[in-house]
């Protein structure tokens, strides 16, 4: 079995970090919302990886991702003109050959593995499986309707749900699903939607699924849920307190994760937060639900719920609810702001 991470979106809601970073290697508690991931699908045994991203942005993932990472090997596949999910299903055919297959939204986290819906697709006859949740607001997703353990019918963010039980972005296929999605029509979006050529195995006699989700989940789409997941995985994350502050306080000390290359002096650092190798704190607050990537320098400043990359400056700012994407630089006299901001962008007052 191969796993198929789709990635190719745009990330309009995540800019202007998304013009620089693609939102699925963001760091959320200082590891990339797409190692979250890849770890998930291997720990359910698969470890042959295809990534759908658009041509112009497969120098960045392999910069960073190369042919192996986090114990998978990860092969590009292109989606020249993105035309919708199925259209980027359709995309990865080569790459998974009549192999049945793992597809995963590369910008959703959960909190739970998926080793059970995995083994059970290996050992039942259906020709799809769908991962699904309980939400409050079914009209914003995919929603399924389940009859005697079978999804009978799914509609694409309905005006009128027929259930509560959304289409939470993971899905295993057999090879039916491509033939599936050569029969559809583009929806009133203008997209080919996964949720029809779905409904076209149904119809067609094939039997689809159910998995249920356990724990949470978060959709990354924007800025503000990054933040949030940040603050979710800071708190679940495996941190240690390995650095020596001088003439500083920690409180929470349990949620720190500090290296011992990390230079804090006169400051007060608060958990949960996940400090990277080779960061400079000097007279700030910082936390509580911060991380900082490696190479950061933070002088004279008052930072919480943010989250900050690599090599960034920040000095002289009351900083909260941020977003800061490599070499950012800050520099406000003491006034408080909240910003999200690309790479090497620069605040500064003259």
């Amino acid at each position: 079995m191969k796993g198929v991470f789709l990635c190719a979106g745009k990330g309009t809601r995540m800019r202007p970090i998304s013009y620089s970073v693609p939102k699925h290697l963001i760091p959320l508690a200082n590891k990339r919302i797409l190692q979250y991931n890849v770890e998930k699908v291997i720990d359910a045994g698969i470890d042959e990886i295809g990534l759908v991203v658009s041509p112009e942005m497969e120098n960045a993932y392999r910069e960073v991702l190369g042919t192996s990472k986090w114990g998978a090997s990860i092969s590009y596949i292109h989606q020249e003109d993105p035309q919708g999910l199925a259209h980027a299903v359709a995309c990865a055919r080569d790459f998974v050959g009549d192999e049945p297959f793992l597809v995963y939204l590369g910008d959703n986290l959960l909190e739970s593995g998926l080793e059970e819906m995995v083994s059970d697709f290996r050992t039942d006859k259906s020709l799809a499986s769908i991962l699904l949740a309980h939400v409050d607001d079914p009209e914003r997703f995919g929603v399924a309707e389940i009859e005697n353990g079978e999804i009978t019918n799914l509609v694409e963010k309905p005006d009128h749900p027929p259930s509560n039980l959304a289409i939470v972005g993971s899905y295993l296929f057999e090879k039916e699903i491509f033939e599936a999605i050569e029969k559809i029509e583009p929806s009133d979006r203008g997209e080919l939607e996964i949720t029809d050529a779905i409904a076209k195995l149904i119809s067609e006699g094939g039997v689809v699924t159910p998995s249920r989700i356990k724990g949470w989940w978060l959709d990354v789409g924007r800025p503000a849920d990054a933040i949030e997941a940040n603050r979710v995985l800071l708190e679940d994350a495996d941190l240690k307190l390995e650095g020596k502050p001088t003439n500083s306080e920690l409180r929470n000390r349990s949620k720190l994760g500090i290296p011992k290359t990390s230079r804090i002096e006169d400051s007060l650092i608060e958990g949960p937060a996940r400090l990277g190798d080779d960061v400079e704190v000097i007279n700030s607050t910082i936390g509580p639900n911060v991380s900082i990537g490696e190479g950061v320098t933070i002088k004279n400043a008052d930072i919480s719920d943010t989250i900050i990359m690599s090599g960034s400056k920040i000095e002289d700012v009351d900083l909260s609810d941020s977003l800061l994407a490599n070499d950012a630089r800050i520099e406000l006299d003491g006034n408080p702001i909240s910003a999200k901001l690309g790479s090497q962008a620069e605040i500064v007052q003259s």
